[in-house]
């Protein structure tokens, strides 16, 4: 009897334990480690650092921009350090007085800063050999370039997108002979898009314009050489109602050239899945490509992981409806594209789905502003507004990562989808971060949010967690410490599978004094 007794009271506290944790979450197949960590004593107000990896000897390059104490010139460093982020070069950069940092980029193991001077149209560059520590810098007075947008170099060469007299071009930067010039071939009014891709293997710039009249577009492709002279030129288009939005180009130096983006169906908005074409298949007698192939969204395995079974199960009859009355269900979908990457069984292709945020505000309403969202699939932006209304962008929100893998030909060979977590921006630009692991078939897809590391193991088309996570770490002794604030947080692909974690923390020890500062962790996969 006393048995039994003793047999029911550990029931009865087995059954309280599960009721208070029903379900223990399942341990991650693969936990990152962060064995290194750089600490720099700078605070956000007062200084700026921008993070340039260096996959070629696994190094990373700091630009470092510390605002005057009351007065005098802002100075700038660059510091390098190795794969255990220990210090190797600081070498000062004396900027000029009334030029403002825009762009880094790197090629090899020389990285690039570019800054435009308050006279109009000016330019100025410094080069840093990080093997020899040497520094060189140059001024070019260009005259009509205004705005920059993106900077890549080539082969030594430096390609700057920026705008001249309402229009989008390429300015050449020939850094041997310190000339410049703005490259004929490519002259597009605004509002204007298009994708550049410097492959430093092929020693080729190539170039995808998005081109569109508001009810169709089509790409052109541009291959220049590394000094920017236009080597060929091509149109993509599809038939039918179809429309190609944009696109990225497969890298290296392969026999294979695949061409994979997104399309749409009449409205140049919104992207109604991917399409992908071999550029080496030719053309029918009409200039209609051989090899161009569609896939839209509701054909994909994850696209769609994001909504509730239910409600992805009443879209696919819809679409069958529309589709016994020769119509397609329409997709609102917008997509930022990543690089192409390339894999032992072609190439990957990562793409963040998004949508804006507006702020409407009424003349009428006693709150200011009301925030409404427009969720991906809803049809249409939800709006409030009056008749003395207005509407601005209020930033964007990203809902999930699509990835998928392509062979050398264009065919779909599998896709996977990463959910993420109210990651909201004010300005464009790439979130989440993809490296391989050793065993060459699976990839850690990452981003950053506030201290926490968020991650998905993708092995393929096969289901995997969304939420696993990692606290981002203060230290690599195991001291007790809280991060109290961690702000401009940034993560970067590094080499092999190590991303690199960047951001300013203030952090409070168990024992003695807080401090302000910018750190670098190494986030490693095993």
């Amino acid at each position: 009897m006393k048995r039994l007794y003793v047999l029911f009271s550990l029931l009865l506290c087995l059954r309280a334990v599960l009721a208070q944790n029903p379900k223990l979450p399942p341990k991650p197949p693969l936990e990152p480690t962060q064995p290194y960590r750089l600490e720099l004593p700078l605070e956000r107000y007062t200084s700026d650092v921008l993070v340039q990896p260096l996959p070629e000897d696994s190094s990373v390059v700091l630009l470092v921009e510390k605002d005057p104490v009351l007065a005098g010139k802002t100075e700038y460093t660059f510091q390098k350090f190795d794969y255990r982020l220990r210090p190797s070069k600081v070498v000062p950069l004396s900027v000029p007085r009334g030029y403002e940092f825009r762009q880094i980029c790197a090629e090899g193991t020389d990285v690039y800063a570019l800054f435009q001077g308050t006279t109009e149209g000016t330019l100025w560059v410094a080069a840093f050999d990080t093997r020899t520590g040497e520094l060189g810098t140059g001024e070019f007075k260009t005259k009509r370039a205004r705005e920059v947008h993106d900077l890549k170099a080539l082969d030594g060469n430096l390609f700057v997108t920026v705008e001249v007299e309402m229009h989008l071009t390429l300015l050449l930067l020939d850094l041997k002979t310190a000339t410049f010039r703005f490259l004929p071939s490519v002259y597009e009014p605004l509002p204007a898009s298009f994708t550049f891709l410097a492959d430093s293997v092929t020693k080729r710039a190539e170039l995808i314009l998005s081109e569109t009249n508001g009810f169709k577009s089509r790409l052109q492709l541009k291959q220049l050489s590394d000094n920017g002279q236009l080597l060929h030129s091509e149109f993509v288009q599809a038939g039918s109602e179809r429309g190609l939005l944009e696109a990225q180009l497969s890298p290296g130096d392969s026999a294979a050239r695949l061409l994979a983006g997104t399309y749409t169906l009449r409205d140049s908005r919104y992207s109604q899945g991917l399409f992908a074409a071999d550029l080496n298949a030719g053309v029918t007698p009409t200039g209609q490509r051989r090899s161009l192939r569609y896939y839209d969204f509701l054909n994909l395995k994850h696209f769609f992981d994001f909504m509730k079974p239910a409600r992805v199960a009443r879209m696919r009859q819809r679409s069958e409806r529309l589709k016994a009355t020769d119509r397609q269900y329409r997709h609102r979908y917008r997509l930022l594209m990543h690089d192409m990457m390339p894999t032992p069984d072609g190439y990957v292709l990562v793409a963040e789905v998004y949508y804006p945020r507006y702020n409407y505000s009424s003349t009428y309403s006693n709150f200011g502003s009301l925030y409404n969202y427009g969720y991906p699939g809803l049809g249409a932006f939800s709006r409030a507004y009056s008749p003395m209304g207005s509407r601005r962008n209020d930033g964007y929100r990203t809902t999930h990562t699509l990835i998928c893998g392509f062979d050398r030909q264009g065919n779909l060979l599998w896709d996977n989808s990463f959910l993420m977590k109210e990651v909201e921006q004010f300005s464009l630009h790439e979130t989440v971060r993809v490296r391989p692991l050793a065993d060459g078939r699976r990839l850690v897809m990452a981003y950053l949010k506030d201290d926490d590391l968020y991650y998905k193991i993708v092995d393929q088309a096969a289901p995997a967690p969304n939420d696993w996570q990692v606290k981002l770490q203060t230290n690599t002794t195991g001291a007790p410490e809280k991060s109290v604030n961690t702000q401009q947080e940034h993560l970067t692909a590094w080499y092999g599978s190590r991303f690199l974690a960047s951001g300013y923390q203030h952090v409070n020890p168990e024992k003695g004094q807080s401090r302000e500062v910018f750190f670098v962790n190494v986030i490693e996969f095993r």
